[in-house]
């Protein structure tokens, strides 16, 4: 069991071998959970790279009348994800697998601490995949370590059309702030461009 105690919040969750951190609480999940501003009250709200729930957990704590998407591509995460979430009483929470997303849904939020690891191609694709997803207004918070190319990745999501900024830095990590990048309609009415060459 992992104790995950923030300031507004303390929740109790089951881990298990196989999942990510599944002896406490990430130190940059911690400076995520600690450092993002309040998520909306209603609408879908995405964690992206779920494990066994901390993030999730935390958004649907924070916002209870709104819809929590937690996908994973780790099947015994989801299992752990959803059991958390019904012992906690969180009961709007979705722990599903990437590819089960309703194509439909469209997220006024994302949190992640996303898995830096799988290295830049793959990292990239994730990220392509669902900063697509956001709605007009809506933002990504993602939390990344300094020596794990957190301002590199922070120019790379800038040259391609998603404004970033810091929004806090602790310790090892930094978290960045992703806007929602224009839509090929806004672009060809003269709204904000991406550069062709670099999508």
């Amino acid at each position: 069991m992992v104790d995950v105690v923030l300031p507004d919040l303390h929740l109790r969750l089951a881990t298990d071998s196989g999942v990510f951190s599944p002896g406490r609480l990430d130190p940059g999940t911690r400076v995520l959970l600690e450092s993002v501003p309040p998520p909306p009250h209603e609408g879908d709200l995405l964690d992206l790279g779920c494990g066994y729930g901390p993030v999730a957990l935390t958004m649907a704590s924070r916002a209870p009348e709104a819809t929590v998407w937690a996908v994973d591509v780790n099947r015994r995460a989801l299992e752990l994800c959803e059991r958390n979430a019904k012992s906690s009483g969180l009961y709007k929470v979705r722990a599903v697998h990437v590819d089960e997303v309703p194509p439909r849904v469209r997220f006024s939020l994302i949190w992640s601490n996303p898995a830096i690891r799988i290295g830049k191609p793959a990292l990239h694709a994730m990220l392509t995949r669902w900063l697509d997803r956001l709605t007009p207004d809506g933002a990504a918070y993602l939390v990344v370590q300094k020596h794990l190319g957190s301002d590199s990745l922070q120019r790379w999501l800038g040259e391609r059309g998603w404004e970033t900024t810091r929004a806090a830095s602790r310790s090892a990590y930094r978290v960045l702030r992703v806007a929602a990048r224009a839509s090929a309609d806004e672009v060809s009415e003269g709204g904000p461009a991406t550069d062709d060459k670099e999508r």
